[in-house]
């Protein structure tokens, strides 16, 4: 896609963040952790491919290596969510436990759905992907 919008993004020291673009535009992030380092550098990064952003994109969030996401990182995730611009966003996240779906699910419902991306949790990675690749206009 010749009008993808740049990435912007080279991994830094302690965080443990990793970003990739998808074939289809969006992007693939990998989260090793969701230390206070961590959740910075995600928060800036999101908020600024929030700006300008005007049409539909899938992204994909695999959180399976996190053992433990903390209610601080989920709650800055909402509040990115909560952005209008992200509203143009279909949003996989993939967790290592229905535990950590759960957790995340509660707090989550707390975003408003009319300004948030659609986002669905997900424990396994081939489900996130087939939900993913739904064509955009059949938005959950």
């Amino acid at each position: 896609m010749s009008d993808t919008k740049p990435l912007n993004w080279s991994s830094q020291p302690g965080v443990g963040m990793t970003v990739t673009r998808r074939a289809d535009g969006g992007m693939n992030l990998s989260f090793t952790d969701t230390s206070e380092a961590t959740v910075k550098a995600w928060r800036d990064f999101a908020l600024e491919h929030l700006l300008g952003s005007d049409r539909l994109k899938r992204n994909l969030y695999d959180l399976r290596a996190v053992k433990d996401i903390s209610e601080k990182a989920i709650r800055s995730a909402v509040e990115v969510n909560s952005d209008p611009s992200a509203r143009n966003i279909r949003l996989a996240v993939v967790v290592g436990s229905e535990t950590a779906a759960k957790a995340i699910r509660d707090i989550a419902a707390l975003a408003l759905p009319e300004t948030s991306a659609a986002v669905k949790i997900f424990t396994v990675m081939d489900e996130a992907e087939a939900w993913l690749a739904r064509p955009l206009d059949q938005m959950p």
